[in-house]
């Protein structure tokens, strides 16, 4: 039995790609960077403007005045799976930026119980090896003013590496087009289209090993999987307006329509796009101290009993900044109100000019 169920996980998430078009596919990229933006549930893409920007809305790096570095790291799932993120972004001149990120997502040690029992029956435990899945995402970003006052755009090439053991890998690659818009009224406004051209991957599937999968169990063998999968666009539109009072505290009000042009549990469900609406705030005290919170990912869930209720998920957040170093920190589903557990985030994000005064 713990053979045939190690043998089903394995192969579940390679036989998942026979479908070439997925409503889920790198979703590893759709998870969320900087602690900051998490504790606002994410309603950021009409105002982001640091090196986090390269993720969130390209658009937002031409608010970037030094060169910037950002790190993160979170645990999920009791600490099985591990979210590494980094990021680097700076001016290339008055009118033009640049930014490179880096995701990483993963399982390693895992162990693989496959070749536990030998040909005569016998267990083995020196047959058990160990092997990792990562899921790897690299973005290099352009953003640029427009003509037109207030305008700028972002462009987002990015590659993504996916590995599981020894079994399979593949490639992909894709673009993301982000725009923003700052009016003379303080309102901010923008729009990211994610995996525009869709994403593609390529799977490479190493059919000897494959082979030690599909033939563990006698009389249950599967063909080989396809070996493309494609990403489809997604879609974010933010609007934030920032209230400053008496020069030492602020309030930024920030909300999000985050669409997916499939049918999916979204709270708004079309049959030609679902739209899960976030907002987020931060109350900031001399630019020093900020303190946030949000709520997002409503979700209709059907009851045991077949009955309709609408989930969603509540956040809050830290940060401190003092002299161009940044700490924040989020707490993710706080009550425990959607499927998902909550998580402790962190992120910094560093000014490197500090270290040329």
């Amino acid at each position: 039995m713990r053979k045939l169920l190690f043998t089903l996980l394995l192969t579940a998430p390679i036989a998942t790609y026979s479908q070439a078009v997925r409503k889920y596919s790198n979703e590893f990229m759709s998870i969320g960077t900087d602690a900051a933006a998490l504790g606002m549930s994410n309603a950021v893409t009409g105002h982001t403007g640091d090196v986090n920007s390269g993720y969130w809305n390209p658009a937002g790096l031409m608010q970037v005045k030094e060169k910037q570095l950002a790190l993160m790291h979170a645990s999920y799932f009791a600490n099985i799976a591990q979210y590494d993120y980094a990021a680097f972004a700076m001016p290339i001149d008055d009118r033009s930026a640049f930014g490179l990120s880096v995701i990483r997502f993963g399982v390693d040690d895992i162990l693989n119980t496959t070749q536990l029992i030998d040909d005569q029956g016998n267990i083995d435990y020196n047959r058990i090896s160990l092997f990792s899945t990562a899921d790897y995402g690299v973005t290099l970003s352009y953003a640029r003013y427009l003509p037109l006052d207030g305008f700028s755009y972002g462009i987002n090439a990015k590659v993504i590496r996916r590995v599981i053991g020894k079994f399979a890998d593949s490639y992909g690659f894709g673009f993301d087009v982000g725009f923003q818009y700052k009016s003379t009224g303080d309102w901010q406004f923008g729009v990211m289209l994610r995996d525009i051209t869709t994403t593609y991957n390529v799977w490479n599937i190493d059919e000897d090993e494959y082979a030690t999968i599909r033939d563990a169990v006698a009389g249950q063998n599967q063909e080989l999987p396809e070996t493309t999968e494609i990403t489809l666009p997604k879609a974010q539109v933010g609007a934030a307006k920032k209230f400053v009072f008496h020069n030492e505290i602020s309030l930024l009000a920030a909300a999000n329509l985050n669409m997916q042009f499939a049918k999916t549990n979204d709270i708004i469900n079309l049959d030609f796009v679902s739209i899960d609406p976030a907002v987020g705030f931060e109350v900031g005290y001399i630019d020093m101290v900020f303190v946030r919170a949000g709520v997002g990912n409503f979700q209709n869930e059907t009851q045991i009993d077949n009955s309709q209720s609408v989930s969603f998920q509540p956040n809050i957040g830290l940060g401190f900044k003092y002299r161009g170093i940044q700490v924040d920190y989020a707490l993710t589903d706080i009550g425990d109100q959607s499927a998902a557990l909550y998580s402790n985030i962190f992120s910094l994000k560093v000014d490197l000019s500090i270290f040329s005064r």
